[in-house]
């Protein structure tokens, strides 16, 4: 993680920062799975409520001009101020930004009442506590390519750390082991 490429979204009144954060991610999905990247990880240095409109891509130099160099953006180019590739400044600190997933869910559910492992009222009662417990992680929200469902990939960022540690990161630039700097 030595280097990294800042993407500024611009937003207008039609389309806000958040429709473009996840175009823009659905778009680095795309293409990491293409490239079967596991080298390139995220950071959202302004996230908040929401991931706000600023994305970091973090890693080696070549795995980044490899990365630019598929035009990856693609009509999203016109929506982004993209910066040079720059190496990550010194001492910073670190951190893993990583998937945050539910613990309950309406498809969890369907299972555990296929196999019986509930009755109709403990469902009643999974649901009303399913509704209670929300995350309120800033998210992306994507569309599957495969059945045109949306869904939401919610973001949990990990404490501060001084020191990095290696490792692989996910298809979507996520990790919850590997840290990327934090800045």
């Amino acid at each position: 993680m030595k280097h990294f490429v800042e993407i500024q979204l611009i937003p207008d009144p039609e389309v806000p920062a958040p429709v473009l954060m996840n175009a823009v991610f659905s778009k680095l999905h795309k293409v990491l799975c293409d490239l079967e990247c596991k080298s390139i990880g995220v950071g959202f240095p302004r996230a908040g409520v929401t991931l706000c409109d600023v994305l970091r891509l973090f890693g080696g130099y070549e795995s980044l001009v490899l990365l630019q160099q598929t035009g990856w953006l693609g009509a999203m180019a016109d929506y982004s101020r993209i910066a040079a590739i720059l190496p990550v400044p010194e001492r910073v600190k670190h951190r893993t930004v990583s998937r945050k997933q539910r613990t309950m869910s309406e498809s969890k559910l369907k299972r555990l009442l296929k196999r019986g492992s509930i009755t109709e009222a403990e469902a009643k009662a999974y649901r009303a506590k399913m509704f209670t417990k929300g995350l309120d992680n800033p998210y992306v929200e994507l569309v599957s390519a495969s059945n045109g469902h949306r869904h939401r990939r919610y973001i949990e960022f990990g404490e501060l750390q001084d020191s990095p540690v290696e490792g692989e990161f996910d298809n979507f630039g996520l990790s919850k082991t590997a840290t990327v700097p934090c800045f």
